[in-house]
């Protein structure tokens, strides 16, 4: 599937956004604090999926907060994210996990990939492309993971940035964990795991994280 103006403007703003709040968002979320036990026992869960030496790929990495929790489960860290603010947050933060601002593109094959809320922003046109693309990194026998917001349709997020002063158009767009674990079978994935469960007190939605094999 081609890339159009259209979807390369779409990064572009999705970038701009994280670039405006990179520092905010870092400074609020420095580790798993907005995490229930049931969504960490389900990246434990993926971890305990792959096989030595579990080399792990967090897409998406955002300012990098995920990435100690999967080292301490004795897994091989490094990150990308396609937002140069964090990135440079997650170097200076994270520094001892390699990082760097990139597209899923000439990376090496992990053995597990974590896209913990990193597809959120992504149209359903274009989530086809980029699933394949994430199996394309995974080695063969490897595991993904991903996290995301449960329901349908697009949210606006924007206002809740403009509320803390800061000036970006960021739109979330919402799925149902079997729907994504159906796109993931239409790229050559096989369900492991899903789990849905409804909002936390902290949380104005219903979460969902579904775990794929790349079958050998």
């Amino acid at each position: 599937m081609e890339r159009t103006d259209d979807d390369d403007a779409a990064d572009d703003a999705v970038r701009r956004a994280y670039d405006t709040v990179a520092d905010a968002y870092a400074d609020a979320f420095t580790s798993t604090e907005p995490e229930l036990p049931v969504d960490l026992a389900m990246i434990e869960h993926f971890v305990s999926l792959l096989a030595e030496p579990r080399d792990v790929l967090d897409a998406g990495c955002g300012a990098g907060r995920m990435m100690p929790l999967l080292a301490g489960l004795g897994c091989r860290v490094q990150g990308v994210d396609l937002s140069p603010g964090m990135i440079q947050r997650a170097q200076r933060d994270h520094g001892q996990f390699p990082s760097r601002v990139a597209a899923l593109t000439d990376l090496p094959l992990p053995d597990g990939v974590l896209s913990w809320y990193s597809t959120i922003h992504t149209p359903d046109g274009e989530l086809p492309g980029v699933l394949t693309e994430l199996r394309r990194v995974l080695r063969p026998g490897g595991h993904i993971l991903l996290a995301f917001q449960s329901g349908k349709g697009v949210t606006d997020v924007s206002p809740a940035y403009r509320d803390r002063g800061h000036d970006v158009t960021l739109r979330r767009h919402n799925r149902s964990a079997d729907r994504v674990a159906a796109e993931l079978r239409t790229v050559g994935m096989e369900k492991v795991a899903l789990l849905e469960r409804a909002a936390a007190s902290h949380e104005r939605t219903a979460q969902a994280v579904v775990i794929a094999l790349r079958p050998a």
